[in-house]
């Protein structure tokens, strides 16, 4: 072989090389195309209807809160969805109630609520297995107007204790109940606004609750026994009362951290009313002046069952006589 072939044949091998080699850069130094999957929001072609913003179970009074319009498919739009576009008000539905559970983000159908004074509202209204008992009020015993239908409220009776050795009454005030629903005040249902969209505070004489049947009666008695008062609740005391049921069992906790169960177990406590763990206080500890206690009556000592049951309570005696009074002196000790 000449010289002139092995020349060409070692310029063709270098060139190869610079070849491959500038390839292979280009290779190694090109990042890997990334697949950006580009989702656009699919606009949906219908009208607006009116859905639920949160679970709403039966029973539920409706208020600003628990609805909104959203685009719904019209194809899927059924006669019984309010339409926005019909020029409906949602206000209108403000104070109904729930008759058929509904899910959040389903639409609200004209069959699933109850409207004040159609038949059935009321016990559309109250939950399973509950009652609603109406009780008297004041305005001073009703927070001034300040309670609407949905708040919670505690059921507080003042009472004199008749009794004792100088008839004075002993006088008492005590929370009988507590977390019980409002459900009417007076005959109204829903909470009055103005032009400017703010709720009209409005006194009432009537108050319509949600109770147990044996919390309806424990009510309808303690009517005869003082006067009773409302207590507005805080809606900041449903994670107190959750503590102490779940320390006291009388709640159970969902396995897991499954958010809905956990979610239901709070609306059941939050929405269960109470009653037997009463608290009180007594004129004394509000004064020095009034008693903590009923005093015993004394014993009337001119009938023999009651001469009988002084000598029983007695101990050893000294008769005392001044003049025509004779009177018997307690010395201590026992017979």
């Amino acid at each position: 072989m000449n010289s002139r072939k092995i020349f060409l044949l070692l310029g063709a091998l270098v060139v190869a090389a610079v070849t491959a080699f500038m390839a292979r850069s280009l290779i190694v130094g090109t990042p890997a195309p990334q697949a950006v999957a580009a989702v656009a929001a699919a606009r949906v072609d219908g009208p607006e209807v009116l859905v639920a913003t949160r679970s709403l179970p039966v029973g539920t009074i409706l208020d600003a809160t628990a609805v909104k319009y959203q685009p719904w498919p019209k194809d899927l739009v059924e006669n019984a969805y309010f339409i926005h576009q019909g020029g409906f008000d949602a206000k209108t539905l403000q104070g109904t109630v729930v008759r058929n559970p509904i899910t959040a983000g389903q639409p609200i159908t004209q069959g699933a609520l109850v409207k004040p004074g159609d038949r059935g509202f009321l016990a559309a209204a109250l939950g399973a297995g509950m009652r609603a008992v109406t009780v008297p009020v004041s305005q001073q015993s009703s927070v001034a107007g300040f309670v609407f239908p949905g708040d919670r409220i505690d059921l507080v009776l003042t009472q004199n204790v008749v009794g004792g050795g100088d008839g004075a009454p002993l006088k008492v005030a005590e929370t009988i109940m507590r977390n019980l629903r409002v459900l009417a005040t007076d005959q109204r249902t829903d909470n009055t606004v103005d032009e400017n969209g703010k709720t009209q505070v409005r006194t009432f004489s009537m108050v319509t609750l949600e109770a147990t049947p044996k919390m309806a009666e424990q009510i309808a008695v303690s009517q005869t026994l003082g006067s009773l008062s409302l207590s507005l609740r805080s809606l900041a005391d449903n994670q107190s009362e959750l503590d102490q049921a779940i320390a006291s069992g009388a709640v159970d906790v969902p396995n897991g951290s499954d958010p809905k169960a956990e979610r239901a177990m709070i609306a059941r406590v939050a929405a269960q009313p109470s009653a037997g763990s009463t608290s009180f206080e007594t004129g004394a500890d509000v004064s020095r002046f009034q008693r903590s206690t009923v005093p015993g009556k004394p014993i009337d000592t001119s009938t023999p069952a009651g001469a009988a049951a002084a000598a029983a309570t007695k101990g050893p005696v000294v008769r005392v006589a001044r003049g025509n009074a004779v009177t018997d002196v307690a010395v201590g000790g026992k017979k």
